[in-house]
């Protein structure tokens, strides 16, 4: 009999995607088995004061004792000041285990232009771009359609497809209210084929079958979030295909060193695999595209949290 191990799951978050958070977050609280685990949980508010799980203001210092108190943290904040390696840093310097990617592969997956050099290094294809500042977009013109969007905010908030020359000021203006650094990238035509990995907890990995996202236009915060968006799994592709995005998501998952769960997001171009970007904490609700991933692989969704718990950094 496994004892209960005692889990504290982290929500909410001083960033754009505070809401996101919450539903992943709730939804993994309610699906932990309470036979196997006692959960905790915390929430970061959107002014960044933790509250403990009747809502109360508890701050950092509060914080902490609860986590001193439980034997896994369970971070559940897309986003800035979560998935960037924020919340595994706090892990680390309190020397608490907890699931998913460590502070250096969160903070290169958060940032799309790090993210882009890594790719580019090992082989993967990426689109071409460049990076704006403040200082940089004042002559910055447009020549032809491109995607606008923050180096590392998270959630496709803020990002716009730019297909006409009066909309690329009001683009990088909505993108710079978000970060002070911008990617502006060519548009790549191709299929948008997402890949989820797992680290199991014997330390092997788990790619299940791959998620075709078909959206009208851009998949923008609203189509991701709005019920737009129509995810078909498995994705409708060749034995070829499949093998060239395993191999692809598995190099970006092993180059970065990612933990526990990342989605890697593709376009699945007549050349090949273009890498868009890595989730190192992707949605986490139920019905979010990774875990709909694992349970078209058999693997139910209290089980990989059961998974992602287990192989916590220890």
């Amino acid at each position: 009999m496994r004892t209960r191990t005692r889990v504290a799951v982290i929500g909410g978050g001083h960033n754009c995607e505070h809401d996101v958070s919450l539903a992943s977050a709730a939804s993994v609280v309610t699906a932990l088995d309470p036979a196997l685990y006692d959960v905790v949980p915390l929430t970061i508010g959107r002014d960044g004061t933790w509250h403990d799980r009747g809502g109360r203001p508890i701050g950092l210092s509060g914080a902490a004792q609860v986590l001193r108190g439980c034997d896994v943290v369970f971070p559940v904040v897309h986003g800035p000041r979560g998935e960037d390696g924020a919340l595994a840093a706090l892990c680390e310097l309190a020397g608490l285990p907890y699931v998913g990617s460590g502070i250096r592969p969160g903070a290169l997956a958060m940032d799309k232009w790090a993210t882009k050099l890594v790719a580019q290094a090992v082989g993967l294809a990426t689109a071409s771009g460049r990076l704006v500042t403040a200082a940089t977009a004042a002559h910055l013109e447009w020549s032809h359609p491109v995607v606008v969007k923050p180096v590392a905010a998270g959630s496709s908030q803020g990002v716009t497809l730019v297909d006409r020359p009066a909309g690329l000021r009001p683009a990088l203006d909505a993108a710079f209210a978000l970060d002070d650094r911008v990617l502006v990238e060519d548009v790549v035509t191709g299929r948008e084929i997402d890949v989820a990995v797992l680290r199991r907890a014997d330390g092997s990995l788990l790619v299940p079958p791959a998620l075709e996202i078909v959206v009208d236009g851009l998949f923008d915060y609203d189509a991701k979030y709005g019920g737009h968006a129509d995810f078909r799994i498995p994705a409708a592709i060749d034995e070829a295909d499949a093998k060239a995005l395993e191999d692809a998501a598995v190099t970006a998952y092993e180059a970065l060193g990612c933990a526990g769960l990342a989605r890697i997001d593709f376009f699945l171009t007549d050349a090949g695999p273009v890498l868009n970007e890595v989730n190192t904490v992707p949605g986490m609700t139920e019905h979010s595209q990774a875990p709909r991933m694992f349970a078209a692989a058999g693997l139910s969704y209290p089980d990989l949290l059961d998974e992602l718990v287990r192989a916590a950094h220890r």
